[in-house]
């Protein structure tokens, strides 16, 4: 019985939830603020992808470093 408990703690909402949580947004927000909610977030996502791929090619470009380097000490 506690697994189904948690199973429904973690589930997506469902149409009628998302309908609600719309509205409340629409509400607290207002119609003008919106836009420019979504622009910070769409810009947050921007920066956070940005900073994703930075981070994997600065660790890609030390193992190829690291790999020069033991191949030229052989």
């Amino acid at each position: 019985m506690l697994l189904n408990a948690n199973l429904l703690l973690i589930s997506m909402p469902g149409g009628t939830e998302w309908i609600l949580i719309i509205l409340a947004v629409l509400i607290l927000f207002g119609g003008r603020k919106i836009p420019e909610f979504m622009r910070g977030i769409g810009k947050g996502i921007r920066e956070f992808n940005d900073a994703k791929n930075n981070v994997k090619k600065e660790i890609e470009e030390g193992m190829n470093e690291k790999d020069k380097k033991a191949t030229s000490a052989q």
